[in-house]
């Protein structure tokens, strides 16, 4: 009998027993500080992703490999079913930006923006998925994140509605 370190198994008690519920929800999400400020300083992201493990077991999930750049990161997670995708990045959402701001990450109120994106990946690309987020420090020399956030949702064939993916700064 093997086990999966990337997958979960649950037990529920039914009137006929024990009944095992196995599940492998692995999600690669990705999202940016408010208006895409270049505000997450490479001498403390590290710290911020060991919170985001840390607060994403109160779901269940799994931080399986973190990443980013100044202005967004990238996040692959093993989701448990018993709670919405949602509802766990909502929370990782607000408690990391607690985090940064009771830590005085920032010079300003830090916060993130209010949407994500969040992709399915199969257990074949785990290593796909692992490498590209290693990579994002080189990935955006030539990239900007508006520029890979439009790809991925292509690449997922999400339709979008450009005007409503990006959060824009009222000027003024």
């Amino acid at each position: 009998m093997g086990r999966n370190s990337n997958s979960n198994e649950s037990r529920e008690a039914t009137a006929g027993g024990l009944v095992s519920s196995y599940h492998g929800i692995l999600v690669h999400v990705i999202f940016s500080t408010k208006y895409r400020r270049p505000v997450l300083a490479k001498a403390w992201r590290d710290d911020l992703y060991a919170y985001i493990g840390g607060t994403v077991k109160d779901h269940n999930a799994t931080l399986i490999k973190s990443g980013g750049v100044d202005d967004h990161v990238h996040l692959l997670l093993g989701f448990h079913p018993k709670f919405a995708i949602s509802s766990t990045i909502q929370l990782l959402k607000s408690n990391s930006s607690k985090w940064i701001n009771d830590n005085g990450k920032t010079s300003n109120k830090f916060q993130w923006q209010p949407g994500y994106g969040a992709f399915s990946v199969s257990v074949s690309q785990i290593d796909m998925v692992k490498a590209y987020i290693d990579n994002q420090e080189e990935h955006h020399r030539t990239k900007t994140y508006r520029e890979e956030f439009l790809q991925l949702l292509n690449r997922h064939e999400v339709e979008y509605d450009e005007q409503y993916v990006f959060e824009q700064e009222v000027s003024g």
